[in-house]
C-alpha cells in the first residue's frame, strides 16, 4: 500500500470513527469503510460531470450529502459540513470550494 494511500485510509477512518461518537470496537469496519470510500473516489475522477445535481437544496444537517460531498472531492466531513453552512445553497460555489481546498492541501 502506498504511503499517500494509507495516510488517506487512515485520516478517513478516524473522521468516520469521530462522526460515529468516538465509540471504541469498531476500528476495523472503520478502517474497512474508509479502505472501500478512499479506492472508490480513486476511480472516479473529479470532473464537471461530478457536481452536485441542482434539483435540491442541501443543508449541513443533511449528514448523507455532506458525507458524499466529502467522499467525492477528498475533504472531510467537518470541512464538507463548514462549506455548506458558508455558502448556503449555491453548488457550484461549494464544489469550487471543496476542490480548491483539496488542491491547497496538496501542495
Amino acid at each position: 500500500m502506498g504511503d499517500d494511500r494509507l495516510e488517506k485510509i487512515n485520516q478517513r477512518a478516524y473522521e468516520i470513527w469521530e462522526r460515529e461518537g468516538r465509540l471504541f470496537g469498531n476500528h476495523e469496519r472503520h478502517w474497512n469503510q474508509a479502505q472501500a470510500e478512499i479506492d472508490r473516489e480513486a476511480a472516479l475522477p473529479l470532473t464537471a460531470g461530478d457536481a452536485l445535481p441542482e434539483t435540491r437544496e442541501i443543508a449541513s444537517s443533511d449528514i448523507l450529502t455532506v458525507e458524499e460531498l466529502a467522499m467525492r472531492t477528498g475533504i472531510s466531513g467537518d470541512e464538507a459540513r463548514e462549506l455548506i453552512d458558508r455558502l448556503g445553497s449555491d453548488r457550484a460555489a461549494i464544489e469550487a470550494a471543496a476542490r480548491s481546498l483539496k488542491a491547497r492541501r496538496r501542495l
